[in-house]
C-alpha cells in the first residue's frame, strides 16, 4: 500500500534537519542513519548517506536516478554465502 499523495513523502525529521544543515553551510560529510524507511528526495542528491544494514553502516552516495526510492532499498541485509555441497535441494 501506498502512502497518501496528500501526505508528503516519509523522511525522518532528524535526517532532513541535517541534510538542510549541511545544504545551509554548503559542508559534505556522511550522515549516519538507521531509518531505511525514509524516502529519497531531491534536496539528498550529492550527500553520502551511510544506511544500516542490521551490522553496519554502509555509506551510499544519493543520486538524482535515486528520488522517490527508499533508502533500506541500498543497504541489503542478508549477504548470500552459496548453496553447501551437501544441499540436494539445490540439484534438482
Amino acid at each position: 500500500m501506498t502512502r497518501l499523495l496528500k501526505k508528503n513523502p516519509f523522511v525522518a525529521n532528524h535526517l532532513l534537519r541535517k541534510i538542510e544543515k549541511l545544504n545551509i553551510r554548503a559542508e559534505k560529510e556522511i550522515i549516519i542513519t538507521w531509518s531505511r524507511a525514509s524516502t529519497i528526495i531531491p534536496i539528498m542528491i550529492g550527500h553520502t548517506i551511510a544506511i544500516h544494514n542490521g551490522k553496519e553502516h554502509l555509506p551510499i552516495y544519493i543520486t538524482d536516478s535515486m528520488v522517490g526510492h527508499k533508502l533500506g532499498e541500498f543497504a541489503p541485509t542478508l549477504t548470500f554465502r552459496g548453496h553447501t555441497r551437501s544441499d540436494k535441494k539445490s540439484r534438482r
